[in-house]
């Protein structure tokens, strides 16, 4: 057998297989995608493509009510949406409740040297 005749098929098999992998990989990613904004439900907070964070306060068939801050709704396409964001807020607050002041850091001076400002530097 010739290796002539071997370099071809080699070559196609060669170039194949990664496209196939990059397929699979991007069938999943698409995937998960789906099933996250499938998953969206009014009190879940998101954070956008363009990396805003929000409350979901109601949805539809493909869009989304944001609020971004207290009176303040915008409507999104389901598919801006990036990730959901799991915040631990309450955690944190208990364990601020039960610090008392004696527990508390000590604040420490900063030894950082603060540069003159640029006028100043201009004319020395």
């Amino acid at each position: 057998m010739d290796i002539n005749s071997l370099i071809l098929p080699l070559l196609i098999v060669l170039l194949a297989v990664p496209l196939f992998l990059q397929a699979r990989k991007q069938k999943r990613a698409m995937a998960e995608q789906q099933k996250l904004q499938n998953s969206i439900a009014p009190g879940d907070r998101v954070m956008t493509t363009s990396g805003v964070f929000g409350t979901v306060v109601a949805t539809s068939d493909d869009t989304i009510d944001l609020e971004l801050a207290p009176g303040m709704t915008t409507t999104w396409v389901r598919q801006a949406v990036r990730e959901k964001v799991v915040t631990e807020e309450a955690p944190a607050a208990a364990e601020v409740k039960d610090e008392t002041p004696a527990e508390a850091p000590a604040e420490t001076e900063s030894k950082a040297e603060v540069a003159e400002p640029i006028e100043q530097q201009k004319t020395n």
